[in-house]
């Protein structure tokens, strides 16, 4: 089972390894954080996808890369977000989407995946399938890292989402460790969204 799942680590560099477990522990930290609606989800985050950002354009998957390069700037700007207060009270608490948000988010999807289906068809990338799905992925992410930045439930969702695809998709090209903690992610996310629906429930009682 062990060779099964990590035989394809033996021809890697051993500091790509090392990058690779080292993201995957501050990315568990970030969704932890996350899902306890901590602040500390934005820090961890940065480092998590800074190095995912490098590791990705190592691996040709340019579409997941661009989204942890996206993550980092939109961790920048969800810690501001979440951090804003009006007289001493959190301006952005958590809640749903409303009408502009939703109308944003399927401009934000369709968009992201014409630009990474143009940038996979420049760099002549689509040569696997997994490339396609990477496409899909994208998109997804894209929106679920904006409404997370703005504190919205719905995050979660699309979170679990493209957590439970990348499960098979990093596997299948060869990293278990990443495919491990989608696996991982995908259960948190789970909690986290229940964690915040509780939340929200109470704020209306």
């Amino acid at each position: 089972m062990f060779e099964f799942l990590f035989n394809q680590y033996r021809d890697y560099p051993t500091y790509e390894i090392v990058l690779e477990v080292t993201a995957i522990l501050f990315g568990l930290l970030s969704v932890w954080y996350a899902k306890k609606d901590n602040i500390l989800v934005f820090p961890t985050g940065i480092i998590n996808t800074a190095i995912y950002t490098y590791l990705l354009w190592k691996w040709s998957l340019l579409g997941d890369m661009m989204i942890n390069f996206y993550y980092v700037l939109m961790s920048i700007y969800g810690w501001y977000h979440w951090t804003r207060k009006k007289e001493n009270v959190v301006e952005f608490p958590i809640s749903r989407m409303n009408t502009y948000e939703k109308k944003v988010s399927i401009v934000l999807f369709i968009g992201t995946i014409v630009f990474v289906i143009a940038v996979y068809t420049f760099f002549d990338k689509f040569t696997h399938w997994t490339s396609y799905v990477d496409t899909l992925v994208t998109g997804i992410f894209f929106v679920g890292m904006w409404l997370m930045a703005r504190r919205k439930i719905e995050n979660w969702i699309l979170w679990i989402i493209g957590d439970i695809i990348s499960i098979p998709m990093y596997f299948v090209k060869g990293y278990s460790f990443t495919s491990i903690q989608y696996l991982i992610f995908t259960i948190i996310a789970i909690f986290g969204y229940l964690e915040w629906k509780r939340t929200l429930q109470q704020k209306i009682i």
